[in-house]
Order: C-alpha cells, then sequence, then structure tokens
C-alpha cells in the first residue's frame, strides 16, 4: 500500500493499514488516536494500552539515551500462557491422552532477564528449558526450580555437561540427554555408570523431511546433527546389552527456527511417530515425544508460506501437531506421549522492541538546473537537455534509455579528461531531473514497464538511523530477514516521504533497504519529512528472538541500553529494569584493550605535546578529561 493522494485527508486507520500492524502485531500493538504506536499487551485486556512515546518520554527523564532495547514483560507472560492454552484445548477435542510441556531454548535469548521472567512465569505451566552448553545448563539449573518442568540437553556434552546433568537428576530434575552424535552415549552410560545414576536418556532423529525457509537445513539427511534409524538401533542395542534400555523415555527432532508451512510440521511429525513406534516395539519405555522448535513468527503479517511468515495460526499448529500424533500412532496400542515443544522464537520475538531516533537524512532530490549553463557545452550534455525537454507520457522508456545512455558516456569522457568537474555535475544535475519527471510521470500509466518500476528506490531519501545494524539487528544483515519496522509517532499526519535506513557504523552493509509487504518486499518505507529541532522516533518490531545474543562489535558499537516495563490493568506502567548499555571502555576491553593502561598511554602522548610546546598543561587537563570522559560514553551517537 502507498499512501494517499495528498487532497485525501489521512487518518490512523490508514497508518494502520499501510505499515500492517494488525497483520503482524498479534493483537500486542496498534495506532492509537493520538498517532502513536501503543502496547497492548494484556491479552485478557486489550483495552490496557500504553503508548510507545509515554514509554520513551519516560526514559528520557531516567537519563538514558537512544537506541534503547524495549522489553515489555507483559508479553512474554502472555506468549507462555496462550501456547499451553492452545495446546489444552487441542488436547481435549482430540481427547489426546498425553500432556504438554513447553521448553525455552536458552540460545534465542540468553539474556538472565528474559530466562528468570520465562522460568518465574513458566512455573504455572511447568514450562522448562533446553540448554545447548555447559554454561547454557548452569543458567539453567540456577533459574529452573519446578521439578515438574522439562529440562532439555542439546548439543556437544562433555564429562562435566554431563556429570552436571546427572547431578540435576539427583535432584529431582526432569533431565533428558538427548543423544546428537552417536559417540555421545558412551559418554553418558560411563558418567552414569560412576555416578550411580540412571539418566533420562532422548534420541535426535535425522529426519528425512525438509522445510521450507531461512533454516531448511535444520532436517534432512545432510543435517548435521542426529541419528539415523541405523545409528538408532546401535543405541538401542547398547542400551540393551547393559541393561538400561529402560533409560530411553524421548525422542527429538528439529526441522527448522522458522517453519512458514503447515503441511512441512504435519509431515515431520508422521515420519518421527514411525520412529517413536519402532523405539517402543524394541522395548524402550518412551513417554516423551520433543519436536524441537519450528513454530513461526508471522513477521510481515501476510499469513502465508514465504520465510518472512506463516500460513497457519497458534491454534492450528497445536491441532494439527496432535492430530498428526493421533494418526501416526493410530493402531498401534501405544500410550499417547507427552508433547514437548522447543518453542523460542515465537516465545520471545514479541517481548522486544528497538527504539531508535532519526540523526539525520539524504534527499535525492535533483537541484535545479542552473539558468546560466554556459552556451558552449559539449554535445552529450546537449544531448541530454534536449531529452529533458521532449520527455512526455508517450515516451518514458525511450528517454530512459537515452538518459542511461548519456550518463555513461559523460562518465567515460570524464575518466579520460575530456569533460571537466563542472560539466560532469552539470550532466548528474540533468540526469537525475530526467529520472525524477519520468518517476513522476509513471505514476499515470495503468502498466508501469519493468525497467521503470525499481525509479522510486533510486530516488529514496536515506535517513540516519542512531543504531548498528550488526549490533541489533544481525539477521537483517547475514539472512536478509526482515522485521517490522515503522514510526512510533506522527502516524496521524501522511508520510510523506520514501526512504532506506541508514546505521551510524561506516559499512555500505550497514542499512535495511527491505521492508515488509502483502505482496513481496517493499524497497524502501514512507516515513515523514524531518521537523527542526524535534526528534523523530522509529520501531523496529519482533526482535526478541536471536538478535540481542548474535550482535556483534561492528566499528565497536555495544550493546544498546535495555529497559523492561510491566503494564498494570490500570493501564500504568513501571519500569521494572534498566540496565544502562556498554560504554567505549566496556567494548574495548572485550576486544582485549586495557582502559586503564589506555588511559596511562594517552597521558605521557598528552604529556610530551606540553613538553613540545604544542598544548599548554590547562589544555591537557581538558583533553584528558575528554578523553576519559569518552570512555565512559555510550558507544552510540549523544545528543
Amino acid at each position: 500500500m502507498t499512501p494517499k493522494p495528498a487532497l485525501t485527508r489521512w487518518t490512523v486507520e490508514d497508518a494502520t493499514d499501510l505499515y500492517h500492524v494488525r497483520e503482524w502485531g498479534a493483537g500486542y500493538f496498534k495506532v492509537s488516536d493520538d498517532g502513536t504506536v501503543a502496547v497492548t499487551p494484556i491479552r485478557d485486556n486489550p483495552n490496557v494500552a500504553v503508548s510507545l512515546m509515554d514509554v520513551i518520554a519516560g526514559i528520557r527523564d531516567r537519563g538514558y539515551e537512544m537506541p534503547v532495547l524495549l522489553r515489555i514483560e507483559n508479553i512474554l507472560d502472555s506468549q507462555i500462557s496462550q501456547l499451553h492454552a492452545c495446546f489444552t484445548s487441542a488436547i481435549r477435542r482430540f481427547d489426546y491422552k498425553g500432556a504438554f510441556r513447553g521448553v525455552f531454548p536458552i540460545k534465542v535469548n540468553q539474556q538472565q532477564q528474559v530466562i528468570e521472567g520465562i522460568t518465574r512465569f513458566g512455573a504455572d505451566y511447568h514450562h522448562g528449558l533446553e540448554a545447548g552448553s555447559k554454561a547454557e545448563l548452569i543458567a539453567a539449573l540456577s533459574f529452573l526450580h519446578d521439578k515438574e518442568a522439562c529440562l532439555i540437553c542439546n548439543g556437544y556434552k562433555d564429562r562435566e555437561f554431563v556429570n552436571l546433568g546427572l547431578y540435576a537428576t539427583q535432584m529431582g530434575f526432569k533431565c533428558f540427554f538427548v543423544v546428537e552424535m552417536p559417540r555421545e552415549i558412551d559418554l553418558i552410560l560411563e558418567c552414569a555408570r560412576e555416578l550411580g545414576v540412571r539418566p533420562s536418556i532422548g534420541i535426535r532423529f535425522k529426519l528425512s523431511t525438509q522445510a521450507g525457509g531461512h533454516w531448511t537445513d535444520s532436517g534432512g539427511d545432510r543435517s548435521i546433527f542426529g541419528l539415523n534409524t541405523t545409528q538408532i538401533l546401535d543405541v538401542v542395542d547398547k542400551l540393551r546389552e547393559v541393561d538400561m534400555l529402560d533409560c530411553l523415555k524421548l525422542l527429538h527432532y528439529h526441522l527448522g527456527s522458522q517453519i512458514p508451512n503447515i503441511r512441512d510440521i504435519r509431515s515431520a511429525v508422521l515420519e518421527a511417530c514411525r520412529v517413536y513406534v519402532g523405539l517402543v516395539e524394541e522395548g524402550a519405555p518412551m513417554g516423551y515425544f520433543d519436536l524441537g522448535g519450528g513454530l513461526a513468527v508471522d513477521y510481515d503479517g501476510s499469513h502465508t508460506n514465504f520465510s518472512n511468515s506463516r500460513n497457519y495460526s497458534l491454534s492450528e499448529y497445536c491441532a494439527d501437531v496432535i492430530e498428526a500424533i493421533m494418526e501416526g500412532l493410530d493402531g498401534s496400542d501405544i500410550a499417547h506421549p507427552t508433547i514437548i515443544t522447543e518453542s523460542g522464537r515465537a516465545t520471545v520475538a514479541y517481548y522486544s522492541v528497538l527504539l531508535f531516533n532519526i540523526l539525520d537524512v539524504s534527499r535525492i532530490d535533483p537541484p535545479p538546473i542552473p539558468d546560466n549553463t554556459d552556451e558552449d557545452l559539449p554535445e552529450v550534455i546537449e544531448n541530454m537537455l534536449e531529452v529533458l525537454k521532449i520527455l512526455n507520457l508517450r515516451n518514458l522508456q525511450e528517454c530512459f534509455n537515452d538518459a542511461i545512455y548519456y550518463r555513461d558516456q559523460v562518465r567515460e569522457l570524464f575518466k579520460h579528461g575530456e569533460l571537466n568537474i563542472r560539466q560532469r555535475s552539470l550532466a548528474e544535475t540533468v540526469f537525475w531531473n530526467i529520472i525524477w519527471k519520468i518517476n513522476q510521470e509513471a505514476t499515470r500509466l495503468k502498466y508501469i514497464p519493468k525497467d521503470l518500476q525499481s525509479i522510486d528506490i533510486a530516488l529514496s531519501d536515506i535517513y540516519y538511523a542512531n543504531f548498528s545494524v550488526f549490533q541489533s539487528l544481525p539477521d537483517s544483515w547475514a539472512i536478509g530477514h526482515m522485521f517490522p519496522v515503522m514510526p512510533v509517532h506522527r502516524l496521524d499526519e501522511m508520510p510523506d516521504r520514501q526512504a532506506i535506513l541508514a546505521d551510524i557504523t561506516c559499512d555500505c552493509d550497514g542499512k535495511i533497504d527491505r521492508f515488509i509487504d502483502m505482496h513481496g518486499v517493499r524497497h524502501s518505507l514512507p516515513l515523514h519529512d524531518l521537523k527542526e529541532a524535534e526528534e523523530y522516533y522509529l520501531g523496529v518490531f519482533l526482535v526478541g528472538a536471536y538478535q540481542e545474543t548474535l550482535g556483534d562489535l561492528h566499528n565497536l558499537l555495544g550493546d544498546t541500553n535495555v529497559v523492561s516495563i510491566r503494564v498494570g490493568e490500570n493501564g500504568e506502567f513501571d519500569f521494572v529494569r534498566e540496565m544502562e548499555g556498554d560504554s567505549v571502555a566496556d567494548v574495548l576491553s572485550y576486544v582485549e584493550f586495557r582502559p586503564k593502561r589506555m588511559i596511562e598511554r594517552f597521558r605521557d602522548i598528552a604529556e610530551r605535546a606540553v613538553r613540545e610546546r604544542l598544548i599548554s598543561a590547562q589544555d591537557r587537563r581538558q583533553i584528558m578529561k575528554a578523553f576519559e570522559e569518552g570512555l565512559g560514553g555510550y558507544t552510540y551517537f549523544e545528543r
């Protein structure tokens, strides 16, 4: 959707449609009558709404600068309760005899307050954790107090990892060791024998089923983790030899992180069910069926099988999983297992919003052609001026071709010294006036030729945003993943510019030039013109999964400030946690600099400048103060 013509009255409903808030917001976000984005985090009470501009005002009053990662605790609570409510409803509907246990994979967001929040609120539902490393297991054991919740141990396991899990088993935790590699079973059995503990063992099955989307390699015969059927039977035989087949209780598989098509999910369940049945027939007690991750987030709101979307609802997902398991076990006289899903993305994505301000803008509006142009112009520039003069609705394609041809001629002539810099400047001005006029005329065509369809992208403004793509949105840069992006205020005004976003890193990849759309991908974003002496704030939504933990220190831009709020039933909100982002000293220490030593070195340099009479002693004091304040300052732009 494009903005309405200027003569049409703009409303907040138009802004809601333009940015597709209703489609991707999942009921958690809306555009309020005052033209600001509001968060509505309490599912049972959608009338409770908090303006993000009020939150930003509270953040600024507390002395924090943009960018800020905002976490809304109520949304995390709502996502956990909704997941369990949908599975409970499907279990009753199909008369399923087993239970459901949700598990959060720590790798999706390892931040301490995220894990603390999940285990605290999730205790009402026996919501557990998945650990894929020793460090994650230690984190899980320090926060998971519910003995009915499942603790899933995936990934490579050394002796220390296994022993920790066995100690957890001794203490009453439902801790499962998932065998990912054939040799792991030997280590698990050896450690269990030494400690005298009978472990709960799972097996990760390497599916032949593959799904679409960014993470298709998680499944299929060439997936890097999991056992094929021959290797699974080797584990079964080994357990039987040592009289520990009764320890085999869980089958696990992982189809991928964001599965957009429900048919792939159902196909994977049916395939894994056959392995589950085979393990029970081999004599393993089983009882737990772990589907891994895959529950997708509809980032673009299109409700399709596009990689950034999903063609199913949460209720449909739960119903299809249960129906497929019952179909897979039908006729086998096997008890319905406890279903485990490791739904990390869907649990935390909605919970976080990246807020930032716009620092500046570079407009592509063509400058006017000077009136006093030299009459003795080079022929190529005369030809370009003639193109501009004759351009009309009927010859747009021809004029476009001519403009490109003459522009390339100008560049070659300039390279060989046949045009001077002022002549090249004039040629570029004429060229962009031609392109601008073609773009305006093309809007009147019923069918726009393919060559002309991308002109509006070339004419997009560049809005310089106070954040780092590499630190805060690594998936946008690395794999072309798209997140909803929009202004969080002025939405009662019609946006009159088309723009891409550039971050403050000095890297040409530090940009966002792909935006969500119902029918594909937009390559520019409708935004408002900046106002003098007034901040313009944007938000990137659904960033709670992976982005915080995958970010790097590109240009030594560190973690952003983080603020968590909890919204009350009365519509008021409390700041429940505030964490300052990295200082310059922090990020330098991450890459092995020693800030104290740096101060000493710089002080020596400044003192040498005093001795050489380049600066005074008073100058040195001011310079050292600036240097030390710089070390303690925020890595992002500060007003």
